[in-house]
């Protein structure tokens, strides 16, 4: 059976939990690692992943960390080609926005959430609160455009891999207390994940 390193509250960890309940993957939670429980600085966790960070993934002998690798590690050894086309030019599609929301999207609301969610106190300087709002609108105007577009999920027509670490991207969004603009398209787009077992499990107020 698979395990999965980390605790819930993470929107990685949770990430990887969507998939393997899309993929019908019985999964194994040990949930007692980071903020608030085991440190992954532990030596015994740094030596699956030197990084220190969740999630880490065990399947039998094999050990892999980083999330978006993980979940494209699941689509490739569990037949998840709905998730993760096989055709190069969909399969990039995949990519593309797989590494967009790691690169563009998640940096967008890093202030806003520890400022607004976690009430951290280092996240309180009313600027840069500002700039992370805009920040993230910016971007979020960015997925609007290509929702509007598809009329479905990001990439098209079909739901994949991308619409996981997207959709809890945009979970974080709504269940983020702040003047949002209206994005209509990405609002239809949430209702729409909503629908799917793996968002009522992952996602939701409970779980911004």
């Amino acid at each position: 059976m698979l395990k999965v390193l980390g605790r819930t509250s993470s929107i990685n960890v949770r990430k990887v939990l969507w998939a393997c309940t899309e993929l019908g993957l019985p999964v194994e939670r040990e949930e007692d690692w980071g903020l608030g429980f085991r440190s992954p600085t532990l030596p015994e966790f740094r030596a699956l992943n030197p990084n220190a960070q969740i999630p880490v993934l065990i399947d039998g002998e094999f050990v892999l960390w980083e999330s978006n690798s993980i979940l494209r590690y699941l689509a490739n050894a569990y037949a998840g080609d709905a998730l993760y086309p096989s055709s190069p030019h969909e399969r990039a599609r995949v990519d593309q926005w797989l590494d967009w929301q790691a690169a563009e999207l998640n940096p967008s609301w890093g202030y806003v959430f520890h400022s607004r969610v976690r009430k951290n106190p280092d996240y309180q300087d009313p600027v840069a609160l500002r700039q992370g709002e805009q920040r993230w609108a910016a971007t979020m105007g960015i997925l609007e455009q290509q929702l509007a577009q598809t009329g479905a999920f990001v990439t098209g027509d079909r739901f994949s891999l991308a619409d996981i670490v997207i959709g809890l991207s945009v979970n974080r969004w709504f269940g983020t207390p702040f003047e949002r603009p209206a994005f209509p398209a990405v609002e239809a787009y949430h209702a729409r994940l909503a629908e799917r077992e793996g968002f009522q499990l992952f996602c939701g107020p409970s779980l911004p």
